[in-house]
């Protein structure tokens, strides 16, 4: 008697994916306190084990579900008179592309119940907003002190917008009209 026997292959990179794609949209979406690793598993179609395995628990996925990237530097190369627009544009991009799962929500939520999460927003912001943002200004003929003072700026203003408009789930409304006031306000920040 011949006996077949099928065996399921497994994939640990693809598994880990749809782990991690689950935990980004669950982290955005509810916060950490919001979320279980049982229902993270359930979602992904996965034994909770495998997180453990995987990540090391509930900690150590919500890191990696909230890496964050946002490609600042290549949106403010140009000149200076258009920075508003190149800005906005991938404000806008991002928001609309990633509705409910980007990783920037889910630290954005974590943010006030883990004082880890709040440092890591803040130093990511830091690093991939504020500081590209300063050496452009400074770059394109700003002293210092103003460069990095419309870097705030900008940074407060965005940040605000992101919460009001993503975080406490307002409507993000038209695209278009939502791209043109952020470029016009964000260029009136850079332009003092």
């Amino acid at each position: 008697m011949c006996m077949l026997i099928h065996m399921r292959t497994r994939d640990a990179a693809a598994t880990r994916q749809r782990i991690l794609e689950q935990a980004q949209r669950q982290f955005a979406q509810r916060g950490f306190a919001g979320v279980t690793v049982t229902g993270v598993a359930a979602a992904a179609g996965v034994s909770p084990n495998l997180i453990t395995r995987y990540f090391g628990g509930k900690d150590g996925l919500f890191l990696a579900a909230t890496r964050v990237e946002i490609p600042v530097s290549i949106s403010i190369e140009g000149d200076r008179s258009s920075l508003g627009a190149r800005l906005a544009a991938s404000i806008v991009t991002r928001w609309f592309d990633l509705p409910g799962e980007d990783p920037l929500l889910a630290l954005l939520r974590a943010a006030g119940e883990r004082p880890e999460a709040a440092e890591a927003l803040a130093a990511f912001y830091d690093t991939n907003a504020m500081e590209p943002l300063h050496r452009y200004l400074r770059d394109t003929g700003l002293d210092d002190a103003s460069a990095r003072d419309r870097a705030a700026a900008i940074d407060a203003f965005v940040v605000g917008v992101l919460t009001r408009r993503r975080l406490l789930r307002s409507d993000l409304g038209d695209r278009a009209e939502l791209e043109e006031w952020l470029g016009t306000t964000i260029q009136r920040l850079a332009d003092g």
